[in-house]
């Protein structure tokens, strides 16, 4: 059965005729929302939570709309307070939406050299970084017992590679605000790092 159909179907169990509205007017509506949960929960390449993919396609919106009123882009602040969420939220939910579409492995990229390999002609070398996997994992157990706005930093700036500068103007804090939460967040990473090797 198509999602138009089941869109349907749930207009017509809904409809109430004595409201004085065309059936019609009321059906495009609740077809067009069961056509757009549709794609929202199918098209994303990897699974993620639903919150968090109607936190992003929000905040995308968001984004086009303030850039368009206002003439430049949002920092994460006036985003998270624009959508009533916390910046940590926030950047998470943008980080995923990033992952929206999956790449095809047939999908042909031209190199330097000007041919044009498939992302799976270029898939299949030994991972260098396998080794590197259990540091990882303690690594972002640590990055978890940080503070919010601590982690905010350490992901945009190591993650990310934007300058303090940049996160600076993100966060809609200065640069030397940055330096400081970075050099606490290291700190305490290695503190808890430490005890949990201890």
């Amino acid at each position: 059965m198509s999602v138009g159909m089941i869109g349907l179907i749930h207009a017509v169990d809904r409809f109430d005729p004595e409201r004085g509205v065309k059936f019609a007017t009321f059906a495009v509506p609740t077809i067009r929302g069961e056509i757009r949960r549709y794609f929202r929960d199918h098209t994303w390449g990897i699974r993620v939570p639903r919150r968090i993919q109607e936190l992003s396609l929000r905040a995308r919106e968001a984004q086009d709309s303030w850039s368009q009123t206002r003439g430049r882009a949002p920092t994460y602040p006036e985003l998270a307070l624009a959508l009533n969420v916390t910046q940590e939220d926030l950047v998470e939910a943008l980080e995923v939406g990033r992952q929206y579409e999956s790449v095809s492995l047939e999908a042909a990229a031209e190199d330097a050299d000007g041919d044009r390999p498939t992302a799976a002609d270029r898939a299949g070398e030994e991972d260098r970084d396998l080794e590197a996997l259990p540091q990882r994992d303690q690594l972002a157990r640590a990055l978890r017992r940080l503070p919010p706005r601590e982690r905010v930093v350490i992901v945009l700036r190591f993650f990310n590679d934007l300058s303090q500068q940049e996160v600076g103007q993100r966060l809609g804090i200065s640069q030397m605000h940055v330096s400081r939460l970075q050099h606490q967040a290291l700190r305490g990473l290695r503190k808890i790092i430490g005890k949990s090797e201890g």
